[in-house]
């Protein structure tokens, strides 16, 4: 495993500490900011409603929609947030992106743009889910500590990918740090270090093991926890076709070397050129 580096967190400094040296002209640096509390308050909201809703298995959410429409109020739910997450990233939901903001900002603000809509899709999700009152089985005592344990472990496995991945972008502050110093965005270079040394796609993948290492179980976290395991297993393959375009042959070489979502155990990852 090739380790992580500080350069992600150094590259997350500088672009932040880079308002202070150059900001925006008044109204413009407002709009960032404004973006900024908008993207990051969103965010945070849909990551905790996440983290408690599939701890109780589902079973706690505010949507009261009654059997059996209830049941396809959820699948919808579940549907939106993958069908739009895939639609935005391709060229013409980047198109739409750049529409949402100002005008002069829009493609500048994309990735901010992004990761609100993001977050308000799995804000919606989780707080209007309509509870089936089924409960299969709720773990206590060491059980509770062992699957609380593993939880926690997947959430910090994606928090290290989204770090690894380039927590500028991951994060929505891409967007709007550089509107606040009149930058242009620039990207993080294409990840192999860190967990991204050992699977190709472990954001996917740590996103995946949230929903299948929970300590209370019902037949809406089965759902959920299949549903978007698939998205997470199948989505990638769109994500990598923009890669080898972006990237040609360094990002094939990378997928010759590291696996798309399985570690290699006994056979060792050959070195990436």
């Amino acid at each position: 495993m090739k380790r992580s580096t500080m350069k992600p967190l150094r590259q997350l400094l500088r672009l932040g500490l880079g308002i202070f040296r150059t900001p925006a002209p008044p109204r413009q640096l407002v709009l960032a900011l404004a973006y900024g509390v908008l993207c990051h308050s969103v965010f945070a909201t849909a990551v905790i409603a996440m983290i408690v809703a599939m701890f109780y298995g589902l079973s706690e959410s505010f949507g009261t929609v009654p059997a059996p429409w209830s049941i396809l109020v959820n699948l919808a739910l579940i549907l939106q947030f993958p069908l739009m997450h895939s639609f935005l990233l391709s060229k013409r939901g980047g198109a739409c992106l750049v529409r949402l903001a100002p005008k002069r900002h829009g493609s500048v603000l994309a990735t901010t743009t992004y990761a609100i809509i993001a977050s308000l899709q799995l804000l919606a999700l989780f707080a209007l889910w309509t509870p089936s009152g089924i409960i299969w089985w709720q773990a206590e005592g060491i059980a509770l500590v062992l699957m609380t344990g593993l939880y926690g472990m997947s959430w910090l496995l994606l928090i290290w990918a989204s770090y690894d991945a380039g927590a500028e972008v991951q994060s929505g502050a891409l967007g709007w740090m550089s509107l606040a110093q009149r930058a242009k965005p620039v990207f993080p270079a294409m990840p192999t270090r860190g967990l991204f040394s050992i699977i190709r796609q472990p954001i996917y993948v740590s996103f995946a093991l949230t929903t299948w290492t929970v300590p209370t179980w019902s037949p809406d976290q089965l759902l959920l926890a299949i549903m978007l395991t698939a998205y997470c297993l199948g989505a990638p393959v769109l994500k990598e076709r923009r890669f080898t375009k972006r990237y040609g042959a360094k990002f094939e070489d990378y997928q010759k070397a590291v696996p798309y979502a399985v570690p290699h155990i006994a056979k060792p990852a050959r070195p990436i050129k």
